[in-house]
């Protein structure tokens, strides 16, 4: 988290940049996770940049990072750092990805809205989606077999969930493969028996109950202040240094007016988490 945060606080800088501003479409492409920040975001930037017109594909980080080495999008929204593999091909190709971080969010467990249980610890979770616990009555639920929903392999928040909770062992052959955040909402929320795992953002949806992990709450404040244990930064990423509508798109969401469409959106703000670094001093 510490250096995510210095990330962060790297990335403000970018408010200095002066945009050579040119008119067009902007593609942006990637991660449904930050999709709710750049659908808000675009909206208030265009009414106020009526030259420029910005328009989002979501399809997961991995598709972000293609759309970005191909030239088919300036701007990838990730919801992971990029892979060391992807900043190679782009070198590649002359791209020079550059990372910005824009906000942060911790990914929470949901169950449906009937289930009983109401915490569950790392262990439990990783032990579901190996397939090593199969029933709720295994972690003080009613009997019933556990149906698993997951991200699918293109999700940034799938591989981060792969990293920090499974351990990267592999995820259990018979789990229910979802393409959004949405996707894996809606499928919880249809049946009482599953578990899956959204940001933030997504965790209040209807029919849906937001485990705590190790006793820990999902939040704002329990991100910044380190004790949820699956928190990760939400990032753009520009080829170079953002310039002209680029540069315009990244400064607002960026400036304060951005940062409250964070908050709006129930991410974590960057300038929440510098208060918080200065508090800790």
């Amino acid at each position: 988290m510490k250096r995510l945060l210095s990330a962060a606080l790297s990335a403000l800088a970018v408010l200095g940049l002066a945009a050579v501003s040119f008119a067009g479409d902007l593609p942006v492409k990637g991660s449904t996770t930050v999709q709710p920040i750049m659908q808000k975001a675009v909206e208030a930037f265009m009414a106020k940049n009526k030259d420029v017109s910005v328009s989002i594909s979501a399809s997961g980080s991995g598709d972000g990072a293609k759309a970005l080495i191909d030239g088919s999008s300036p701007l990838a929204m990730m919801s992971r750092e990029m892979k060391e593999s992807e900043i190679k091909q782009a070198e590649a190709k002359g791209v020079r990805p550059k990372q910005i971080v824009v906000a942060y969010d911790c990914i929470i467990p949901v169950v449906n809205a009937a289930n009983p249980v109401k915490n569950i610890t790392m262990a439990q979770l990783k032990d579901i989606y190996t397939g090593k616990v199969k029933d709720w009555k295994d972690l003080g639920g009613a009997p019933g077999q556990i149906v698993v929903v997951s991200r699918d392999s293109s999700s940034g928040t799938f591989e981060y969930w792969g990293d920090h909770v499974m351990k990267k062992e592999r995820v259990f052959a018979r789990a229910l493969m979802q393409a959004s955040n949405g996707a894996v909402a809606q499928t919880v929320a249809k049946n009482k028996y599953a578990i899956g795992y959204v940001g933030l953002a997504y965790a209040k949806a209807p029919g849906l109950k937001d485990l705590t992990v190790e006793g820990v709450m999902g939040s704002v404040e329990n991100t910044l202040n380190g004790t949820y244990p699956i928190s990760r930064g939400l990032y753009l990423y520009s080829n170079g240094e953002p310039a002209g509508d680029v540069a315009r798109l990244v400064n607002f969401i960026l400036s304060d007016a951005g940062q409250k469409i964070v908050a709006q959106v129930e991410y974590v703000p960057l300038k929440s988490s510098k208060t918080a670094k200065k508090g800790k001093k």
